[in-house]
């Protein structure tokens, strides 16, 4: 899926950076956060932290930066997505995170994703 994603964005004004883990993005954002227009992460992800982790991260030191979590499965720990993150289920459809893309490339230009 996250090929699909980065595919996807990468059909958009955005300019797309994938990430193993959420470790990785972390040092991506430390470098280039108030750039960072969308972070798009699944709930499961390689390392020790999860998606909600990242989430929840980016939402205190990169509160410009749009969040949205995805998952297959319904989040257990929902209540602790940050409030202003957009959650969408798996399979998402592709409209829905192309919208996301939009409004945080119309929000926080330049942009990346």
């Amino acid at each position: 899926m996250r090929g699909l994603a980065e595919t996807l964005l990468e059909e958009t004004e955005l300019s797309v950076v994938g990430c193993d883990s959420a470790e990785e993005a972390l040092s991506v954002l430390r470098e280039s956060g108030g750039d960072v227009a969308l972070v798009f992460a699944d709930i499961r992800l390689a390392g020790q932290m999860d998606g909600i982790q990242l989430a929840n991260a980016v939402a205190t030191l990169w509160p410009k930066a749009r969040l949205v979590v995805t998952s297959g499965v319904a989040p257990e720990r929902c209540d602790e997505i940050p409030d202003r993150a957009v959650f969408i289920p798996k399979p998402w459809r592709p409209i829905d995170v192309l919208v996301e893309a939009g409004r945080a490339a119309s929000e926080a230009p330049p942009a990346v994703a």
